[in-house]
Order: structure tokens, then sequence, then C-alpha cells
């Protein structure tokens, strides 16, 4: 089992910042984040590999970047030019290196007005 803590989130206005953290318990291979906003499903926002490589959502490219700490096992995300759509309870996902399972945090709020 994998423990996801996260903290961060909170609400901001339309064009401002905000930055989520999740701690792992154990190293994974793949971590990062994804949303939910109220009546849509789940959707991937971004991950990063232990070997480097991140991946982004079409919809967050340009606005947000994920960075991992191996050492502290970490995971940070920083949302800039936040929009009403970005809305959401945004949840650490953590996986290895063959996709299954995936583990998840708590879920933290993160509120844009406009």
């Amino acid at each position: 089992q994998v423990q996801l803590v996260e903290s961060g989130g909170g609400l901001v206005q339309a064009g401002g910042s905000l930055r989520i953290s999740c701690t792992a318990s154990k190293s994974m291979f793949n971590i990062g984040w994804y949303r939910q906003a109220p009546g849509k499903e789940r959707e991937f926002v971004a991950g990063a590999v232990i070997s480097g490589t991140k991946n982004y959502a079409d919809s967050v490219k340009g606005r947000f970047t994920v960075s991992r700490d191996n050492a502290k096992l970490t995971v940070v995300l920083q949302m800039s030019d936040l929009r009403s759509e970005d809305s959401g309870v945004y949840y650490c996902f953590a996986r290895p290196p063959f996709g299954n399972p995936t583990y998840w945090g708590q879920g933290t709020q993160v509120t844009v007005s406009s």
C-alpha cells in the first residue's frame, strides 16, 4: 500500500496562481495529479515519471508545472493563470511501472473565482 497526503489548494481569483503538493509513503514510478469537477469524470492533469519525463493535459500546458522530488517523495503542481474551469477536487495519484494499481490521495479542493 502507498499513502498519499496532499496539501495546499484553496480559493484563488482567475488569473492567479496556486501550489498544491503531495507526499508519498514510498517512491513510485509515476506520480502526479488528476482533477474532478462537479458532475464530470475525473481527468488527468499532469504526471511525472521517475526518469524525469513529464506529461500534461492539453488544457493545462503552458500554465501548470509538475515537479517531483525523489528524495522527499513529493510531487508539486504549480498552477498559474488559473481559470474557472480549473476548479475542482485535485487528486494525487501514484502508479508502479506497469500502471496498476493506482493509488489515490484524499483530494484537495481548488476553487477559481471569476
